[in-house]
């Protein structure tokens, strides 16, 4: 009972967020106050971005870049065989799933790969990690703009999405700028980085509850709860499973098809399923400014924590099986 329990337990984070949820549903910031805490929640999102630029090692870029064809799989994984999978839910548009939840699931489907956790699950599980950096990286910054041109190309006028290119630019000002910025600063500031590497991540973490809460409360008083029935919530949980359950066994069998080697399949299975909650959920306050915008970020985050028990489970089954001599190829 201790071993199951364990293995779907929430972690800290995702307890955070649910508390997070919470007091943004009681106690959520109106008025002048919740203007500045918009303000502020913009200079921590840049921030956020800018140390994430500076992590990412040139060196890693120029080893990874070698090794397209694994690179292109798993950008199709993420930017077209899950917006496909996202409109095979549109019948339960309606009855199971709100409008608002749906175009969610369909935001879900369009999001870049996560980073950290992509490339900590393939290095647990004995993967390519120099190309799963590369490719979780890539993915992020494609993401500034597939994202947006994705969305309007599948919910169209229905979404409440700004304009697709102006939503582009202010991503690309808000995201990409700060991205670009730190890793061309990166040879100064590397090394305080890289030390403050704990405290760094409690303040990645720290910047997602920040957004998290503001976009609850903005729902919140536009009377999200009310507007969303307890079966459409249950519906968001079982497409957010059924997704990663359909996702997971494609994406593998698609690697195994394609003659890539246990290393590199990890690698794809990992980063082409993940869907980053830390990119995400700043890309929506720009796409959805002033409209559903907590109703569309909850796929994400129940995504999130059914994508982290699934991978750990995955990860560590992999590890498992590695023979002996499985090793990464160099330049690989």
């Amino acid at each position: 009972m201790t071993h199951w329990w364990s293995r779907v337990r929430p972690d800290n984070f995702t307890l955070a967020l649910l508390c997070t949820v919470l007091l943004a549903s009681f106690l959520p910031m109106r008025g002048a106050a919740a203007m500045v805490l918009d303000d502020v929640t913009d200079v921590a999102i840049a921030a956020l971005f800018f140390l994430h630029g500076a992590r990412l090692p040139r060196e890693s870029i120029v080893a990874g870049l070698l090794h397209w064809r694994l690179h292109l799989t798993i950008l199709a994984c993420t930017f077209l065989l899950f917006p496909l999978l996202g409109l095979a839910f549109k019948p339960l548009q309606g009855w199971l799933l709100t409008p608002e939840l749906y175009i969610g699931v369909l935001f879900l489907c369009t999001l870049p790969s996560t980073v950290q956790s992509s490339i900590a699950f393939t290095s647990m599980a004995g993967g390519n990690v120099p190309a799963a950096v590369v490719s979780a990286s890539l993915s992020s910054i494609l993401g500034v703009f597939l994202t947006p041109l994705l969305l309007a190309l599948l919910a169209g006028t229905s979404g409440g999405m700004h304009n697709p290119g102006q939503a582009i630019v202010s991503i690309m000002l808000q995201l990409l700028v700060p991205f670009v910025a730190g890793h061309l600063l990166r040879p100064w500031i590397a090394g305080w980085v890289q030390r403050q590497r704990a405290l760094l991540r409690y303040t990645d973490q720290a910047t997602i509850l920040l957004v998290v809460y503001s976009a609850f409360g903005e729902a919140v008083n536009e009377g999200l709860w009310s507007k969303t029935p307890l079966l459409s919530l249950l519906g968001v949980a079982l497409v957010a499973a059924v997704l990663l359950g359909v996702a997971m066994p494609l994406i593998t069998l698609l690697a195994r098809r394609m003659g890539f080697n246990r290393a590199d399949e990890i690698t794809i299975v990992f980063c082409g399923s993940k869907k980053s909650l830390a990119t995400g959920v700043p890309i929506a306050k720009v796409l959805f400014a002033g409209g559903s915008l907590g109703a569309i970020v909850l796929p994400v985050m129940i995504y999130h924590q059914i994508q982290l028990i699934v991978c750990a489970v995955i990860a560590k089954r992999y590890a498992r099986t590695a023979p002996a001599q499985d090793a990464v190829p160099p330049g690989r």
